[in-house]
């Protein structure tokens, strides 16, 4: 068995074809901290707004980024983006929507 050497170390990437794709990388980054805030925003009394709006945000700019995507992570981390985007929007227009 093969053991990694000290230079092969797990690393965590978005870039696993090894070249760099830095603007790929922060759309996904983006969608995915959009999301997240969207969706634990939701589940905060009066965060309806917050939700809507960074879920919407999420949901449009994750669209975009796996549109652009150029590796396997960046894909799977703007699916779970776009997932949370898209809860979080759903949750906070239930609750009240865009306007406070």
């Amino acid at each position: 068995m093969l053991q990694p050497s000290e230079n092969q170390r797990f690393r965590l990437s978005l870039n696993s074809d090894g070249r760099a794709h830095p603007v790929e990388n922060i759309l996904a980054i983006v969608t995915v901290v959009c999301g997240l805030t969207a969706f634990v925003a939701a589940f905060v009394p009066g965060g309806h707004v917050v939700a809507s709006w960074a879920g919407t945000l999420g949901f449009g700019t994750g669209l975009y980024s796996q549109y652009v995507s150029a590796t396997t992570p960046q894909r799977a981390l703007n699916i779970v983006g776009i997932v949370a985007s898209f809860v979080g929007v759903a949750l906070g227009i239930a609750r009240g929507g865009f306007l406070p």
